[in-house]
Parts: structure tokens; sequence; C-alpha cells
């Protein structure tokens, strides 16, 4: 079995543990653009919690009969 050199570099970090930005260094247009790709993030995780407690839910009625 070969080594793979990809496995030796190290991984990026996902977004939710990366540093936080230098918000000094950007616009005004470059911060709306920021903020509105962190309220798109926090929307998809809300609708990810809501399926999950949906399907929760679904479970806990079915298991409850």
């Amino acid at each position: 079995m070969a080594l793979d050199t990809d496995d030796l570099e190290p991984r990026p970090m996902p977004a939710a543990k990366a540093p936080p930005k230098d918000l000094g260094v950007m616009s005004v247009d470059e911060l709306l653009t920021y903020i509105a790709g962190l309220e798109a993030e926090i929307e998809r995780a809300r609708a990810a919690i809501a399926g999950k407690q949906a399907h929760r839910s679904a479970a806990e009625a079915l298991f409850k009969r």
C-alpha cells in the first residue's frame, strides 16, 4: 500500500473553528456581504435543526403508540 502525500498535509479548518476575520480591514460593502453570508449560514443551521426536531418528534410519536 503506497503512502498518499495528501495525507501528510494539514487539513483546512472548518469554518466554525476558523480564526475570526479582521473586520477592521474590510469595507462597509465587504462587511455587509460578510454579514449576509453569516445570516444565510445561520438560516441553513436553523433549517437543519428544524428538520432534526421534526424527525425526532415523528419517531417519538411512532414509538408512543
